[in-house]
């Protein structure tokens, strides 16, 4: 069977997936299972992907500094930086609480699973952006919680947990190794299923969207927060993950980097971790301060998940039409 036959229209079943956790989130123990089913389909995304890369190629996207380097910089300090530079403009929009929600988002790291999938799905560089999106997210574990400490005064004392930091091995780094070192007696059988892997990918995605849409809803995304100030925010998020397209493009030009670098670039450099975000807010603020902080990064999260389906699918359409001329 056709993936096209499985997954018709990728947007719209974000689409299907979204409207499904509005009207019926997953709860109580069945959040539980489903979030372990999450977990095993990202360990097996992350797996095939060892699986498939060489061991030359891994090491190719390590060595991409320069690469990195423009991830880490639109990451933690463009999105910083406006988000303090626009405080004037921004707080007057919405409430104290969702202004520092606002401004935590700007400091996490990037996100890792939909990031790589994304990039997978655009035909970009995908050891470069394991690298990138891991690192982004360990260095996330101390960076964020400093800066968020420095610009949040009223945070008080910033604690450092390396739980994260264990999961991200655990349920991410640790498949990819397996399947790097299966990948000589595997390799071959992984390639020959491209079509597995974008289901994989596709499916993890889907997963992933409508376990946090579900957190959101269930911690009252539609109720607890007026809704001049959801629509203010809302727009603030779009013209947030505008400008990290904005920068995407600054430094590609400044860097030339090819297709596959502006790929890894665009979905490491203007993603933010919902994963990562969520267990630093609840260290860092207590009581109901945590609700209005964690908002806009659910809300964002959504944004950079529409946004990257309708951008990696518009890539991969193009990346399809101009293979046959480039093979002729």
């Amino acid at each position: 069977m056709r993936l096209s036959r499985l997954l018709p229209n990728f947007t719209l079943a974000l689409l299907a997936v979204l409207l499904v956790a509005s009207v019926l989130p997953v709860r109580g123990q069945a959040a539980a299972a489903f979030g372990w089913a999450t977990n095993l389909a990202i360990a097996l995304l992350f797996f095939l992907h060892g699986a498939r890369l060489s061991r030359q190629t891994v090491l190719a996207g390590a060595a991409h500094w320069r690469l990195h380097l423009a991830v880490f910089g639109l990451t933690f300090v463009l999105f910083p930086v406006a988000g303090l530079a626009l405080k004037p403009l921004l707080e007057p929009l919405v409430t104290p609480g969702l202004y520092a929600g606002v401004l935590f988002l700007c400091f996490l790291p990037s996100t890792v699973q939909s990031a790589i999938a994304f990039t997978s799905m655009a035909g970009g560089n995908v050891p470069a952006a394991v690298c990138s999106a891991s690192a982004s997210s360990l260095l996330g574990i101390f960076l964020t919680p400093l800066l968020a400490g420095l610009a949040l005064t009223h945070a008080g004392d910033v604690p450092v947990s390396f739980d994260s930091a264990l999961k991200i091995v655990v349920q991410l780094l640790l498949p990819f190794v397996l399947g790097q070192v299966l990948q000589p007696r595997i390799g071959g059988w992984a390639l020959r299923r491209k079509k597995l892997l974008a289901l994989v990918d596709q499916g993890s995605i889907l997963m992933v969207v409508y376990t946090a849409f579900s957190t959101a809803v269930n911690q009252g995304l539609w109720t607890h927060t007026p809704a001049p100030a959801l629509l203010a925010l809302a727009a603030i998020c779009i013209g947030l993950f505008a400008l990290a397209v904005a920068g995407v493009q600054a430094a590609a030009r400044l860097g030339g980097f090819g297709h596959a670098d502006r790929m890894t670039l665009l979905f490491c450099g203007s993603n933010k971790s919902l994963a990562t975000g969520i267990p630093i807010a609840q260290m860092l603020f207590a009581g109901p301060a945590v609700g209005a902080i964690v908002l806009p990064l659910m809300m964002y999260h959504q944004i950079q998940l529409f946004a990257c389906a309708l951008l990696a699918q518009r890539y991969a359409g193009r990346q399809a039409a101009a293979a046959p001329r480039s093979g002729s």
